[in-house]
């Protein structure tokens, strides 16, 4: 990949990553608001269902910039020669390389999303209000509470896709393939939504908790089984169905977004 089309790319992916945000951030309060501990009404509802759009539509392009840029990288050095320059060796390279890329572009959403989900659940505050509220009381460390699950969740979704793909270019004929992409597409990101979402539920509420609360120390296991004793099965997948809606219907307008750009700067 020359320069310009690197940076196409990089441009493509974060306005991409910015559309699908605002476009679904609806869906996105909804979730947090059905996950969060004081339950979906208290949370408020369907009330201010734009709450804490600010933080969504300051991080989106940065976070997904550096995901791109994280991931091509890493992506080239780990298939610089050597074994994983070995074909068998592309679904770990690519594994490896998107892993990398969700750890450092955590540093920049962890902290937009805390501000953000702090905002949903409590829409009476603004994004400014809450971002000067947590760092009051909790410093700049307050910003990446919930780090670990986040981190956690997307690696975990990476995986789920990437065997996903593996599955389906083994059983998939390759005559149905070309056709079968967008779809089989949407159908990856709604199964990784769904299996990832008991980690989904705890980074919310570690998120959420007051600070110096049990929750908002707490390991992921000790939480998801706060979940499971006080709501059960239920509760670990609270808000799984805007969540699966958010991630499948996010996936079709990302790549739409991403290939028309990239051609309008090419």
């Amino acid at each position: 990949m020359d320069r310009r089309e690197f940076v196409a790319s990089l441009v493509a992916g974060g306005c991409a990553g910015m559309c699908v945000d605002l476009t679904l951030f609806p869906l996105d309060t909804i979730k947090t608001r059905l996950q969060s501990q004081q339950g979906f009404h208290k949370a408020g509802g369907f009330r201010g269902i734009y709450a804490g759009v600010p933080s969504a539509a300051v991080g989106s392009f940065p976070n997904a910039a550096a995901f791109f840029v994280t991931y091509e990288c890493a992506k080239s050095l780990l298939g610089a020669g050597g074994a994983p320059a070995a074909p068998q060796a592309a679904p770990v390279t690519h594994m490896l390389a998107a892993s990398l890329g969700e750890v450092v572009a955590c540093l920049i959403r962890v902290p937009a999303e805390v501000v953000k989900q702090r905002t949903q659940a409590s829409p009476s505050s603004s994004t400014y209000s809450t971002l000067l509220a947590t760092l009051r009381e909790e410093g700049v460390r307050g910003l990446y509470r919930g780090y670990g699950s986040t981190v956690l969740r997307e690696v975990e979704a990476t995986l789920v896709r990437r065997v996903m793909t593996l599955l389906s270019l083994t059983f998939i004929p390759d005559s149905f393939l070309p056709g079968a992409v967008s779809t089989l597409g949407i159908f990856k990101g709604a199964v990784s939504a769904f299996v990832t979402t008991p980690l989904d539920v705890a980074k919310t509420r570690i998120m959420l908790a007051k600070a110096g609360s049990t929750t908002a120390s707490s390991s992921i296991p000790l939480v998801l089984y706060d979940v499971w004793r006080s709501r059960g099965l239920p509760g670990l997948f609270a808000g799984c169905t805007p969540r699966v809606a958010l991630i499948s219907v996010g996936g079709f307008i990302f790549l739409g977004a991403y290939e028309r750009v990239r051609c309008t700067l090419l």
